[in-house]
């Protein structure tokens, strides 16, 4: 993601300087250069303004000839080169006032998922928050120091903070940052709804479901139709990384994908969902129907892949053939043994009494 932001500004940047008239026409790498040096020019450099990083560039540039750089490039470590770069990359000002409220000013003061973070994870948010965990929850408090001590209280102090924000409005940071980052849409803003809507239908169905109370259809389907809300939040962030209109067909697309995706999750986490009262559809059909669940699961999914299959035809046909061959590359990396090049469905057996489930693991324990 981070590498996709980069290119995107290059790219803004060589569609301004072009608008003005600085491109050259020897080479795209000599126009790819011009707009890399205007992105250095325009980044915060102490207290230097524009004006005066101008006039540095006039008076020194003739002075910096190619044997000089030659020359720096050759004494420069890679290991510094590196570290120079990470140092000095600085996201851009582009004049853009949020008026987000006063949680923009406590970024440095609460510990948060924001976009900076997203884009540093190596793979996904798990990770990230697994490593974080690690460091600020797993310390043995009978090793710790009083200074670490106080460190360690302050940082519950701030977690408990945070706590209380993500209670109150979840995605206010995540917003927040977006906001600053030229990012943020209006109907991202409506999928992180979605997403507080979903959280409240999982906890009142699983609820329901604890405590032996009837649930109905119609939330247990609208609650895994909301679910995929953050998968619609980053196909939407990728758009407006790339400067792009929301393709709707491909979010309809998308959309049905997201579905029988959810549905594949749920079949394969069923019994674990069981033993820790997650929602799980499968879960959820066999409250309503008993042992008729799969049934009535397998004509969802029957209507979903038809409607799949209809979609699919209607998209580019090259971008139709390179999805194809990545669902069954992904079906083989799953480990797929099924011969169909992308699985089958497989319901695992019923769970009809969670109770007894439950606590025949536990003395099995």
């Amino acid at each position: 993601m981070e590498e996709l932001r980069k290119l995107e500004e290059v790219q803004r940047t060589l569609t301004f300087i072009q608008s003005r008239g600085i491109t050259t026409t020897s080479s795209d790498d000599s126009n790819c250069f011009l707009s890399k040096l205007t992105l250095l020019l325009v980044q915060p450099c102490g207290e230097l303004d524009l004006e005066n990083k101008c006039a540095l560039v006039s008076e020194y540039m003739p002075k910096i000839s190619a044997a000089i750089l030659d020359e720096a490039s050759s004494n420069l470590t890679r290991k510094g080169y590196e570290e120079n770069c990470v140092e000095n990359s600085l996201p851009l000002d582009f004049g853009h006032k949020s008026e987000s409220g006063p949680l923009q000013t406590d970024f440095e003061e609460i510990a948060m998922v924001g976009l900076d973070a997203m884009q540093r994870a190596n793979s996904t948010l798990e990770d990230f928050l697994d490593d974080l965990n690690e460091k600020t929850v797993q310390a043995s408090s009978s090793e710790m120091t009083i200074s670490e001590r106080g460190a360690a209280v302050e940082g519950h102090r701030k977690i408990s903070q945070f706590s209380n924000v993500f209670k109150s409005d979840p995605f206010r940071p995540l917003e927040c940052l977006l906001e600053s980052h030229v990012l943020l849409t209006k109907r991202m803003q409506d999928e992180f709804k979605c997403g507080e809507e979903y959280w409240a239908l999982e906890r009142k169905l699983c609820h329901a479901l604890k405590n032996k109370m009837q649930i109905s259809v119609e939330d247990a389907i609208k609650a895994i139709h909301l679910k995929s809300f953050d998968y619609r939040v980053l196909n939407l962030l990728l758009y407006q990384l790339r400067g792009e209109k929301v393709n709707e067909l491909h979010m309809e697309f998308l959309s049905v994908s997201e579905f029988l995706v959810e549905v594949a999750d749920d079949l394969f986490d069923y019994e674990e969902d069981v033993l820790e009262n997650n929602f799980n559809i499968l879960r959820m059909f066999v409250r309503i129907y008993g042992a008729s669940a799969p049934t009535v699961l397998a004509k969802y999914i029957t209507e979903a892949e038809e409607k799949y299959n209809q979609v699919l035809k209607a998209l580019d046909p090259q971008l139709s053939m390179h999805y194809q061959r990545r669902c069954v590359e992904a079906t083989k990396e799953g480990g797929n043994m099924s011969g169909h090049p992308l699985g089958t469905w497989s319901i695992p057996p019923l769970i009809l009494d969670e109770e007894f489930y439950q606590s025949s693991l536990l003395d099995t324990k």
